[in-house]
């Protein structure tokens, strides 16, 4: 068999080839030829060498990304994967062969003045990790600690939830005891920011091993979140597990370099040097690196942060202290026929922390949660601790924690769950009870009913404002109206919906003059630390994501909730919206360059539906979080499995298949996962 490449009707590649190290190089070179400008960004941005070409406006990822120090944790352990597992490390650099091997300049390159690069064995893995630095959300921490500074110890919780920049998902397996066809379904939709090209890859890997349809991610060998073998299948959520830790660390600089103070309470020499970020139309900037005993200095330094704040604060995770991102995991995936299989794979996992739903051919269901989490002081897990005190070690590592059916069925959500004792915040549980409320409707399902449950537009978090609302008196005629028209309302953030935008004009109204109020006056400016970490610290979303906690806490500062309520119901009815619910509510997709303007398009859902299209209450109505992609995974027979991204296969601008899957995607439909060779374009060699 030589090594050919086919395709489908949406330009999907299908690559089959001898070996494993054939096909590794083959996924590639397809992946280079459909999406080099989006590699190239992903190289750049685990380097730390963006800004070279974006300009200023990627310098604070870049200044980042070589204080965390990714790319030297990337070579580190891949190193370390050479040794402890070869095969794996070796079909890594085929990959990598592939890529070098199809780079090539487009239009985005020459816009920039760029040329292609070239890949090392390791670039996987900082493009990985680069990916899932901050999938864990640890600048939360800093916005707890702001938040106790300001408010006391009680607001440490007090604007608990899905934060403004986490990653999420949605995932639920039926059992065949659920479904139509006797066998199990697994389906959902991870939630992420929506990058155009997008973050999952639709492709088939078939090799006289495996033969595997899934979701990879550009720049990684291998099929690792969601992916069918044919006899088995498994999907991911985000596991909400707390496993990176921040210290407040006490710098000094001497004649030989920078100390840091220990838990010993004794000077340690630290880890330091300085590197060049170049940035296109300025010179270029010096950053110093600096890294203690707990891990690099991602804030701050001997002299303070910038506002000369004495301290410095240091990023402790596991990648850098184990050498290992968990990329032995990923060939085993890859040959898994059954359950058990998939099982033991994933004790290999390592980053980032998951919730899995896997099911077989043969009836066997997994439910659990891979990864590594620390076992340290529960201080650790809430804000920052302090360096040179002791008791905030790591001394181990948790056991990944299991769970059952319940009547069938699995539901993975973001919520508190079975990964419950591995976090701090979690998301609310209105998609998690939404989706078990819409699978119990029926008894059984099959591959095709999924997109009733994917595209839900019930928000279940709308009750804390509209009890508000249906208590208040007393109001004037056009606010009363109002009043009674969102008691009216069937709480569908449809696209289309009058009343849908009402809802989100009051809350967005509410929001902005909660974020007013003196109480929350020390909060309205962000403390000082590196720009990348400031959607964990602005004050407005903070309040718009934390809004049904702050409405049904208890005592709020002193704040009158009530009128406050009530001054926001009343600017808008003086004042209410022209449109729908999708007149604001668009896509916004994160693009490396600016495009010719375009209108994106309208919306359905919000941040609690299981249509997870997130905006920002209070800020903005545009959504630039949503499902990367949908899948329904059929293991009576995986032609019927079914899958879907927002734009395209092809990363080109202008290519046939960039955003052709769009209105698909828009409306709840999905593409039909072909396996069969002769439906599919002749081979070309590859």
């Amino acid at each position: 068999m030589r090594t050919a490449l086919h395709r489908d009707a949406w330009g999907i590649p299908h690559l089959r080839a001898p070996g494993v190290l054939a096909l590794a190089r083959a996924q590639g070179l397809v992946t280079a030829r459909d999406r080099s400008w989006q590699l190239e960004i992903e190289r750049h941005r685990a380097q730390g060498t963006s800004a070279a070409f974006l300009g200023p406006g990627a310098l604070d990822w870049d200044r980042f990304a070589r204080r965390v120090r990714l790319a030297d944790t990337a070579r580190r352990c891949f190193t370390a994967l050479e040794k402890r597992d070869p095969e794996s490390a070796e079909w890594v650099r085929a990959y990598v062969d592939g890529v070098n091997e199809g780079l090539w300049a487009g239009e985005e390159f020459r816009r920039v003045g760029l040329s292609t690069g070239r890949w090392e064995p390791w670039t996987p893995l900082a493009v990985w990790l680069s990916t899932h630095i901050l999938f864990a959300g640890f600048p939360a921490k800093l916005w707890r600690e702001e938040a106790v500074r300001v408010l006391g110890p009680e607001a440490a919780g007090l604007f608990a939830g899905d934060g403004p920049a986490t990653a999420g998902s949605n995932g639920w397996l039926v059992s065949g005891e659920r479904s139509a066809s006797g066998h199990a379904i697994i389906a959902g939709d991870p939630h992420r920011f929506i990058e155009d090209p997008g973050v999952y890859q639709q492709i088939r890997l078939a090799c006289d091993e495996f033969d595997v349809v899934g979701f990879a991610v550009p720049g990684v060998p291998g099929i690792a979140h969601f992916g069918h073998t044919g006899t088995v299948a498994w999907a991911i959520t985000n596991a909400m597990a707390d496993y990176q830790d921040l210290y407040r660390e006490r710098l000094r600089r001497t004649g030989a370099g920078v100390e840091a103070l220990g838990p010993d309470g004794r000077w340690h020499r630290a880890v330091r040097h300085t590197e060049l970020v170049h940035v296109a139309g300025e010179g270029p900037v010096e950053v110093e690196v600096v890294e203690t005993a707990r891990g690099p200095v991602i804030a701050g330094g001997p002299e303070g942060l910038d506002d000369g704040t004495p301290g410095a604060v240091s990023l402790r995770y596991p990648p850098r202290v184990t050498g290992d991102l968990g990329f032995s995991a990923l060939l085993p995936l890859m040959r898994a026929r059954r359950v058990a299989d998939v099982d033991r794979a994933l004790d290999a996992w390592a980053e980032p922390v998951n919730v899995v739903h896997a099911a077989d051919t043969e009836g066997g269901v997994l439910h659990r949660v891979a990864g590594r989490v620390p076992v340290r002081s529960r201080a650790n897990r809430v804000r920052l601790v302090p360096a040179w005190e002791p008791g905030h070690e790591w001394t181990g590592w948790h056991a990944m924690p299991r769970a059952g059916l319940e009547d069938g069925v699995a539901v993975m959500a973001n919520a508190r769950g079975v990964a419950g004792e591995l976090g701090t915040e979690f998301a609310p549980s209105h998609r998690a009870d939404r989706i078990r409320e819409l699978l119990g409707g029926r008894r059984e399902w099959s591959a095709a009913d999924m997109g009733v449950v994917h595209m839900d537009a019930f928000l279940g978090s709308a009750g804390a404002l509209l009890d508000q609302v249906a208590a208040l008196g007393g109001l004037g005629a056009e606010a009363g109206a109002l009043r009674e028209r969102l008691l009216g309302w069937d709480r569908r953030m449809d696209a289309g919906s009058r009343d849908a935008a009402l809802y989100a004009a009051v809350r967005g109204a509410l929001v902005r003059r909660l974020a007013a109020q003196e109480a929350f006056a020390g909060l309205a400016v962000p403390p000082v630390y590196p720009e990348v970490f400031q959607p964990w610290l602005a004050l407005t979303p903070r309040i718009g994501f934390a809004l049904e906690h702050l409405l049904r806490s208890g005592t709020l500062y002193g704040i009158d909730r009530p009128a406050v309520v009530r001054a926001a119901l009343e600017e808008v009815a003086a004042a209410p919206p022209a449109g729908t619910w999708g007149d604001t509510h668009r896509l916004a997709p994160w693009r490396a360059l600016p495009t010719a303007p375009y209108e994106e398009p309208a919306l359905s859902g919000d941040h609690d539906c299981v249509l997870c299209t997130s905006a920002v209450p209070g800020v903005t109505d545009r959504a630039a979080r949503g499902p990367a992609a949908r899948y329904v995974w059929d293991l009576a027979r995986r032609d019927d499995s079914l899958w879907v991204v927002p734009f395209g296969a092809d990363g080109t601008p202008g290519s046939a298949h960039h955003r052709d899957q769009l209105p698909l995607w828009l409306r709840g439909d999905l593409v039909p996962v072909v396996t069969d060779w002769d439906q599919l374009t002749k081979e070309t060699d590859v």
